[in-house]
């Protein structure tokens, strides 16, 4: 059980730099530059319309502000490192940024949509003289599912990242129950490690995002309405600032790393910021904020499994139920207290739509925060919703069986729906 549960926190909370999908573009780029011994003459590549939504609009890290599929697919081709997965272009030369451009200037990049059932399904081809190399990763970011050269597949030469789709470790044991036990009982060595670099890399560019202006600065513009007194100064609002913050930064080209949850940064800030703020305003000691952060960060993989890796539900709001059950275990209160907290959440904000990925994502971090404090305060006072009020259903594991069916079939035509907008404008 507990190899079980190391495993998942080894696969899901790993270091990245960027928003994940366009470093996922990047990070096969890169690959085919590896595979074919040179940077492509051109690529083809397909994506889903989920990634396609999730790379449109934002900032990719180190590329003096490029946007975009192409951007992204042409920063790993010509200056990447396949070998530091998504952080394939954490450490690039600069001076080679009008490599980059003249490439896209002369359109060596062509992206195409992918039909299909799959959330996060691409395939990319690269040509270099004679040789041809196709790609394609399904499910997860740096899931590798086929390579071929020259008509030939490739199985495991220079590709020691190829999984399989059932790779991954299987969640379908996690419980909320499960996950508040262990929190409070398992060995802290074995989780120390983990979360250690989660307060880090995540406070680190919360602190970014609060000094200087990304985007629409959400978090920078809390704190200047605390010191202003148009906001109060109270535990609430500087939870809300202080992680609304990183996502500013993260979504806006800042080229710090964060620890992502999920495959996603901004669940990973969203799963942690909340509760190290929450415990250095309340001088909580060191090995009761890990064991949060540890219940927190499984818990909202445990509610995103239900999800789905990429949805029209906003994935921040799961991260935001882990950290209403995580600032309840704080308060000390019963599982009962903490499952109603949980509940409350995912019962108030299970309507936010996934929009794709850009400044926007800091102002719904700061309402699923907002929200996800108001949840844990209600339950302490022993206030919560009833069984079959919405969604909310007979227990917490119910009400997360619901999530499942809102997300991968009720909002299946809004996801193709918002596709459509976005890229029509």
């Amino acid at each position: 059980m507990i190899t079980k549960i190391l495993n998942i926190l080894n696969e899901e909370i790993i270091p990245a730099e960027g928003c994940t999908e366009p470093i996922a573009l990047a990070y096969l780029g890169s690959k085919l530059t590896k595979l074919l011994g040179g940077v492509p003459e051109n690529i083809e590549i397909f994506l889903s319309g989920n990634l396609i939504k999730n790379v449109k609009s934002v900032k990719i890290p180190n590329s003096e502000g490029m946007v975009g599929i192409e951007a992204a697919v042409a920063m790993g081709t010509i200056l990447g490192d396949s070998t530091k997965e998504l952080m394939v272009i954490s450490t690039v030369d600069k001076t080679k940024l009008d490599d980059v451009r003249k490439y896209l200037e002369d359109k060596r990049v062509v992206a195409r949509k992918i039909e299909g059932d799959i959330k996060l399904h691409m395939r990319a081809t690269g040509v270099l003289g004679n040789d041809t190399v196709t790609i394609e990763v399904k499910d997860y970011h740096t899931n590798i599912v086929k390579i071929e050269k020259n008509g030939e597949i490739i199985k495991g030469a220079s590709c020691d990242e190829i999984t399989t789709d059932n790779a991954m470790t299987d969640r379908s044991f996690l419980t909320v129950e499960l996950i508040h036990d262990l929190a409070k009982t398992i060995d802290f060595s074995l989780i120390e490690p983990i979360f250690k670099k989660v307060i880090e890399y995540n406070s680190a560019i919360a602190e970014e995002g609060l000094k200087n202006e990304y985007g629409i600065a959400i978090g920078k513009t809390m704190l200047e309405g605390m010191q202003e007194g148009v906001y109060g100064k109270d535990l609430k609002n500087k939870i809300v600032s202080f992680t609304s913050a990183g996502s500013d930064a993260r979504m806006n080209g800042c080229s710090m790393p964060v620890m992502t949850t999920s495959g996603s940064g901004n669940q990973g800030m969203t799963a942690s910021l909340p509760v190290i703020k929450y415990c250095a305003e309340k001088n909580i000691p060191y090995e009761q904020m890990i064991r949060a952060l540890f219940f927190s960060h499984l818990t909202t993989i445990h509610i995103k499994s239900n999800v789905g890796r990429l949805s029209a539900y906003c994935g921040v709001v799961c991260a935001g139920g882990g950290v209403a059950g995580a600032l309840s275990l704080l308060d000390g209160m019963s599982l009962e207290r903490i499952e109603s907290s949980i509940e409350t959440t995912l019962a108030t904000l299970s309507g936010m739509l996934c929009d794709g990925a850009k400044s926007s994502c800091a102002t719904k971090i700061a309402s699923s925060i907002g929200m996800a404090f108001d949840s844990y305060f209600l339950s302490k006072k022993k206030r919560n919703f009833e069984y079959g009020e919405g969604i909310v259903g007979k227990n917490v594991e119910s009400t997360l069986a619901n999530v499942k069916v809102l997300a991968q079939e009720g909002l299946v035509k809004t996801d193709e729906v918002v596709l459509e907008i976005m890229l029509n404008n």
